[in-house]
């Protein structure tokens, strides 16, 4: 049995995780349309590893006061840092090689939480079991898309819809053949 990766991220309804400068005050904005911490908890609970990108991690990390996912093996892919801090293993390897070689191990379910160019690569490669998808009240018009272009076609399942307030939280399986 291997290792689910899932994806658990917000978009506009036009379908942008962030504006083209990063900015995500839209999003934090719209947390308080929501309810609760809109099925984050939950999704937490799931998980024993993130997998994210350096410049999200820079993100995270000046966003936050202290670490968010200190109870959580974390894997930060990067070409400019190696080693680990604290929090995270800086991985210089090929993102989808080393995520493969990740599901094999025992574990629980494994975050993908962003950004944009490590998607890209697991959607390219069909890496995503799980896309737990909430779409926020906005239109913001441009930014950086959920999904690029070019992807696979990837056949999925409904597992249930939430609605947190102004949100709406999507839940799909892939269909495996």
């Amino acid at each position: 049995m291997t290792r689910e990766v899932i994806l658990f991220i917000a978009t506009s309804l036009d379908g942008f995780i962030a504006k083209e400068d990063d900015d995500l005050q839209w999003l934090f904005d719209a947390e308080g349309e929501g309810e609760g911490d809109n099925g984050y908890t939950d999704m937490y609970q799931s998980i024993d590893t993130t997998i994210m990108g350096k410049r999200t991690y820079d993100y995270v990390m000046a966003q936050t006061e202290s670490f968010p996912y200190p109870d959580k093996k974390c894997y930060v892919f990067t070409t400019s840092e190696t080693g680990a801090d604290d929090y995270v293993d800086f991985v210089n390897e090929d993102v989808v090689a080393f995520t493969q070689k990740l599901k094999e191990q025992e574990g629980s379910k494994i975050w993908m939480v962003g950004g944009a160019g490590i998607l890209d690569a697991f959607m390219k490669e069909n890496l995503i079991d799980e896309y737990i998808i909430t779409i926020t009240p906005h239109i913001l018009g441009t930014g950086i898309p959920l999904f690029k272009e070019k992807n696979p076609q990837i056949e999925l399942i409904l597992i249930n819809t939430k609605r947190y307030g102004q949100m709406v939280q999507l839940h799909y399986k892939v269909k495996k053949p």
